[in-house]
């Protein structure tokens, strides 16, 4: 038989559960064992926990899982890696080879470093962000690159048990261990396309085998669900699976979910090493648990890398509170208004500037869904009142004013939730690119440096262009939801939101494509999408039979520079499929 690897990730975030890795460790028989735990938004709530304690800026979470399975990855020979370095790996490192010291575990640990950029961002020059155009701010609490594979690979070769990164692409810990283990050059850019997708499919933990799924009630025990594994061939060709026994499923839609996943433009998904065309993939059903995908495409990187800084932009409050009984919407949007009122009278008397935003959301009178929303009689409703000031002196007066409501406004306040809300300082991101050469990628392993250059790329090659989707054939007399068409999933980038919409059946896209235009997910999504700098573009995928569309500047400045309820759009794909669909009467009459 050829060779082949097992890759299982056992996180999809700082936070995800602790059950994951001991599920894996113990029943996946795995050759790598990956972690991902960065997000745009946690490198900036990192920042500040460095900037309190110089030794923290890492994912504790990690040396926590890790510590009681020290022994089993010995005895099972299994490769660790993961980005829980954060903005701060060595103190990652230092704290995970006291844990093996104390196991009296030898496992060699190797930290990579070079993504930080924070001590030379006042010496680069004509720095302006990518969507934007705006300056590099005066002061960013940090400021990291997305590095590639080639410092994991060479972690690898230089014989490291366990490899802690800062920020790298989240994919990278999967292609790494692939690039080592087949020997692929790293200008096989087909392998590396596919390398990256098995990365991209099992970087959101459980999100491929059945958490966050369209088809919820089809997707047994939650309580035990399983952490997915990709199975690879040297020609880059896997298949996702998961200890067999442990909750969640793996169809086909469940994947192609993660497939779409905030991907933006499928024909090309930018990486460090590779820039990736997923529109033709295909995913095939192999077993009860388990998908094969092949198909992917690869094309030369760029010379740049995206980095990610974030800082400082005034402060932040948030303060919930519920209001029941008669007319509980109305009572809510009074009482919301009378506390920003008054507050703004006294901001005015103090000679104080007036609240830079103000988000007043009502949770249970379907907030989310703006003109869309069908439910305005609630008896109960929680008011969610977020604010932004450059003064935290301001946001603490707020958030001390808002108690008075419950004695000298409306009825039915029942009280704060969580008690007085606490001000925090609003961090936002800065996203810029800058010459690879700019980054000095270097591995420590065990107080040992060595220096990686990275591999020569080919030329730029111009991606494919974008293919339209097949016209509906027939005449459409029936309409019914989207949801019954397809499944959906959105998420996050910066302040763009990404929606994925998969058909059920290759005969429904046809249909759903004639009418999920950019125009209409423009009226369909107005509420999110900012006035004046708010566009949706779309993308077919003949592969997978689906549509991915782009929200731009849809999130209120996204992460938590948002002050709304909804900052990274997870819920957007479920007010898509609400959206009727027209359609003949025998695709119709299969759902009655």
């Amino acid at each position: 038989m050829s060779k082949t690897v097992r890759i299982g990730c056992a996180s999809a975030f700082w936070g995800d559960t602790c059950t994951a890795a001991a599920q894996l460790v113990h029943g996946g028989a795995l050759d790598y064992l990956v972690f991902d735990y960065l997000a745009e938004v946690t490198m900036s709530i990192l920042a500040g926990a460095r900037m309190k304690d110089p030794q923290a800026g890492y994912a504790t979470d990690f040396v926590e899982v890790l510590t009681p399975l020290l022994g089993d990855i010995q005895r099972q020979g299994i490769r660790v890696i993961s980005n829980a370095g954060g903005i701060n790996p060595q103190a990652c490192a230092a704290a995970l080879q006291a844990a093996c010291d104390k196991a009296q575990t030898r496992l060699k640990i190797a930290v990579l470093l070079g993504d930080d950029l924070q001590p030379q961002l006042k010496q680069l020059q004509g720095v302006t962000d990518m969507f934007t155009g705006a300056p590099l701010p005066p002061m960013c609490v940090s400021a990291n690159a997305y590095l590639g594979a080639p410092g994991i690979t060479a972690a690898l070769e230089l014989g490291a048990d366990i490899i802690i990164t800062g920020r790298v692409v989240d994919s990278a810990v999967v292609s790494a261990a692939l690039v080592h283990e087949f020997n692929w050059s790293w200008q096989d850019y087909d392998r590396l396309a596919q390398a990256a997708l098995a990365g991209h499919i099992i970087e959101c933990g459980a999100q491929c085998t059945g958490g966050n799924f369209t088809d919820w009630r089809d997707v047994p025990d939650y309580e035990h669900i399983g952490f997915p594994i990709v199975e690879v061939s040297d020609d880059g060709q896997f298949t996702v699976n998961k200890v067999d026994g442990s909750g969640g499923l793996i169809s086909e839609l469940s994947v192609a979910e993660q497939l779409l996943y905030e991907i933006g433009d499928p024909r090309a998904y930018l990486l460090p090493d590779v820039i990736c065309d997923f529109s033709q993939v295909k995913l095939q059903q192999q077993g009860k648990h388990s998908v094969r995908l092949h198909g992917a495409k690869g094309l030369p990187p760029t010379d740049q890398y995206k980095v990610s800084a974030t800082y400082p932009d005034g402060f932040r409050c948030t303060a919930s509170c519920l209001i029941a009984g008669i007319d509980a919407v109305a009572k809510a949007e009074r009482v919301s208004q009378a506390i920003i009122n008054k507050t703004s009278e006294l901001f005015s008397q103090r000679g104080w500037a007036p609240y830079t935003e103000v988000n007043i959301e009502l949770l249970g009178s379907e907030a989310t869904y703006g003109a869309h929303a069908q439910r305005q009689d609630c008896r109960e409703v929680v008011v969610k009142l977020a604010v932004r000031h450059p003064s935290k002196q301001a946001l603490v007066l707020f958030a001390r004013e808002i108690a008075q409501a419950a004695t000298g406004m409306a009825p039915g306040l029942t009280g704060i939730v969580g008690g007085r809300p606490t001000v925090y300082p609003l961090i936002r991101l800065f996203s810029f690119l800058i010459d690879k050469s700019s980054c000095e990628l270097v591995i420590d392993v065990q107080g040992q440096r060595h220096t990686i250059e990275l591999p020569a790329s080919a030329p730029l090659v111009t991606p494919a262009a974008p293919i339209d989707p097949p016209k509906p054939q027939g005449r459409a007399d029936a309409s019914v939801p989207l949801v019954k068409l397809a499944v959906a999933r959105s998420g996050d980038k910066g302040n763009h939101s990404n929606i994925g919409v998969i058909a059920r059946h290759p005969d429904y896209l046809p249909w759903i494509a004639e009418v999920l235009t950019p125009q209409v997910i423009v009226d369909w999504m107005s509420h999110v999408l900012d006035p004046v700098h708010g566009r949706v573009e779309r993308w077919y995928l003949p592969g997978s039979h689906s549509l991915n569309f782009l929200l731009e500047n849809a999130l209120g400045g996204g992460g938590i520079a948002s002050l709304r309820i909804d900052p990274q759009g997870k819920a957007f794909a479920q007010q898509l499929l609400e959206i009727p669909i027209a359609v003949p009467q025998h695709i119709a009459d299969q759902f009655k």
